[in-house]
């Protein structure tokens, strides 16, 4: 167990130093399953009225430590979130997938704020065995990582972003390669993720990727929330990631 971890956690680090760019590609099936309503009235209605959120605003409205005791809550650092900025896929009308799940705002935006979230592994006993300790502290290695990323927008900006990503998943369902400072992450696959139901409108896809020959499965799920999109980017280590329903339910909620 251990051997295959730590394999996976050196075949993996351009996916992390890509700031958890799970990127995703769509089909027309994924988008119908994946949509939970009343996402396809919510897009219909009334656009949002309220002006778009300052960058200082979502700071206070992304989630903290406070919100979420079941994770280890940390903003990326500068060198991150830089890098993260040139992000880029190999195929312009992937650029949305790219774009949301590298912490970047999709389109432009008035308002961006980003954290990460990782999953606490379970703490082992007081007299536990050197093994079974070992055992715990590579299932927390293991643990899924949460990108977390508001942007808001004016006018119809969230509703067209939101649009634009589910555009660019049916465009993109042959796969295609994203890549950030010399690194690069080969999707191979993308199903409907399990149906999320936030916001004004969800999406959620399941993604497998290539890293160097070893498989990955990664999660992403994207909510508007009025003029405020929301991505959650989410990847493992031992390679399997988790949906991270808890991350999403504590920021819708705490999005109002």
């Amino acid at each position: 167990m251990r051997s295959t971890l730590v394999r996976r956690s050196v075949i993996t680090a351009s996916a992390v130093s890509l700031a958890l760019m799970a990127t995703a590609c769509g089909s027309d099936k994924a988008d119908t399953k994946a949509d939970a309503k009343p996402s396809e009235a919510a897009a219909t209605s009334a656009a949002p009225a309220a002006k778009a959120k300052t960058s200082a605003e979502l700071a206070g409205a992304i989630l903290v430590q406070a919100d979420l005791p079941t994770h280890v809550v940390k903003a990326p650092s500068d060198a991150e979130t830089t890098a993260a900025a040139g992000a880029k896929s190999d195929k312009p009308e992937c650029q949305p997938l790219v774009s949301a799940q590298s912490m970047n705002a999709v389109g432009t935006a008035a308002g961006t704020a980003g954290t990460r979230a990782v999953a606490k592994g379970k703490e082992p006993a007081a007299d536990a065995s050197p093994e079974e300790k070992l055992k715990a502290g590579l299932g927390a290695l293991g643990g899924t990582t949460t990108s977390v990323y508001l942007s808001s927008y004016e006018g119809k900006g969230a509703t067209e972003a939101f649009a634009s990503i589910k555009t660019a998943g049916t465009a993109c369902a042959g796969g295609y390669t994203g890549s950030q400072a010399g690194d690069s992450l080969k999707i191979t696959k993308v199903a409907p993720g399990a149906a999320v139901t936030a916001g004004d409108e969800a999406v959620a896809y399941t993604v497998t990727g290539d890293a160097d020959g070893e498989t990955m499965t990664m999660q992403l799920v994207v909510v508007r929330k009025g003029n405020t999109l929301a991505t959650f980017s989410a990847l493992s280590l031992a390679g399997t990631a988790e949906q991270p329903k808890d991350v999403v339910d504590a920021q819708v909620k705490k999005l109002g």
